[in-house]
């Protein structure tokens, strides 16, 4: 572990990664703002194209925050910084919930995306030492809904587990139980990458990687880096930003 006052090394290969997660979150979600304006025939709840790619989205973006979070505690990461960065997180979520309440009060967002990172978060900085036990914890997680469901975990106070009988009427639905698992394996794998090739992640000015720089996929690559260091900043403005300019061009077209 690196010493928490030496400066630390940006993963640009990760952020990119993130970045990416977050150009097709924001292309699925314009889809999904079509649809709710009659504009785009599809049905986000039970096609499979689109079931799938929801899948698909949410899996990358806790493969990515396993993954910082391997890296923060890589790089001696403090416990006040982490909780400074979790109050966002929290409070995004937050904010989340009471803006899907006045767009949707029947299925409103109560523990969508961000509120279960909100407690992964902590689950996966606690269990960081774990390190390669993470890897059939997270089996264990990912396949124990399959196995267990009970009635009790059906309520509001107690479906955020996940091991639930059916799925609850809300917007978006990121319980604990699944999910913690891809969570865990994003850590685990990126424990074992810094491991034994602690730039692997890194490339160009951000570290010793190969490749030409100066390329197309070099600035496409720079510029998804880029947007994947504002994450938290960019899901939390762009469903506004598109729901905004949607309706602007209804209204004047």
């Amino acid at each position: 572990m690196v010493s928490s006052s030496a400066p630390a090394l940006r993963f640009d290969r990760l952020d990119a990664l993130r970045g990416f997660a977050l150009v097709w979150m924001a292309v699925f979600h314009f889809c999904f703002d079509l649809s709710h304006q009659g504009l785009l025939a599809a049905n986000f709840y039970e096609d499979p194209f689109w079931t799938m790619q929801r899948t698909c989205i949410l899996s990358l973006f806790l493969l990515c925050a396993g993954a910082g979070q391997a890296v923060a505690t890589n790089q001696g990461q403090s416990w006040p910084r982490f909780w400074r960065r979790w109050a966002q997180v929290a409070g995004c979520a937050a904010l989340v919930s009471l803006g899907s309440w006045f767009m949707f009060p029947n299925s409103f967002i109560y523990f969508g995306v961000l509120h279960g990172m909100a407690v992964m978060l902590i689950v996966a900085r606690v269990s960081a030492p774990l390190k390669s036990w993470l890897w059939p914890l997270g089996a264990i997680a990912v396949a124990l809904p399959w196995f267990i469901q009970h009635p009790f975990f059906d309520s509001r106070a107690t479906n955020w587990v996940g091991l639930v009988t059916y799925k609850p009427i809300t917007e978006d639905y990121v319980p604990v139980l699944p999910w913690l698992g891809v969570m865990w394996w994003g850590m685990a794998a990126t424990q074992w990458l810094l491991a034994r090739h602690p730039h692997g992640m890194a490339s160009g000015a951000n570290g010793p990687g190969t490749g030409d720089n100066s390329g197309l996929a070099a600035k496409v690559r720079a510029a998804l880096a880029a947007l994947g260091r504002w994450s938290l900043t960019f899901y939390m403005l762009h469903q506004p930003v598109l729901i905004g300019a949607l309706n602007a061009w209804i209204f004047l077209k």
